[in-house]
């Protein structure tokens, strides 16, 4: 189960650039149900999710590059990239996941905190720094975002 509130960032930390990154690519096979490829540095990954916003089902499979390869080409919409920066949240267990898009969205930034259970998701209060909570919208969901046009 993932449950994880969303936010958009306009002015992230000055020191965000210090903290743990990973380059990712990915791309949807299908958007209903959620079918997802993704590139984490050299990791591959197949991974269904169920529908939902605040919580859903997630279960990730490996794949080889020649298979991740294979199945880029039959991708349904853009690709996105981002750089994905992670740090704790201070004085919790919970990390804090800052996705800086290039390409097709160069400059949007979300935020994700991902929880443990419903409770303390709800419960959250976000960092100042955290902009909109775009959780429940749907609007800024990969999968949403990989279909726009134009």
């Amino acid at each position: 189960m993932e449950i994880e509130r969303k936010y958009l960032v306009s002015t992230p930390p000055s020191d965000y650039k210090n903290w743990e990154r990973r380059q990712i690519e990915q791309a949807y096979l299908c958007t209903e149900p959620v079918v997802r490829i993704r590139r984490e540095d050299n990791q591959f990954y197949l991974t269904y999710k169920s529908k939902g916003l605040l919580s859903r089902q997630e279960y990730n499979l490996p794949l080889t590059q020649s298979a991740y390869e294979h199945l880029l080409t039959k991708a349904d919409g853009i690709i996105l990239t981002k750089q994905r920066y992670r740090t704790p949240l201070k004085g919790t267990d919970l990390v804090i996941e800052l996705d800086v898009f290039s390409g097709k969205y160069q400059g949007l930034m979300l935020a994700e905190v991902e929880f443990p259970d419903l409770e303390t998701a709800e419960a959250f209060i976000p960092p100042e720094w955290f902009g909109e909570d775009v959780t429940f919208s749907g609007k800024y969901q990969n999968s949403q975002l990989s279909q726009k046009r134009g």
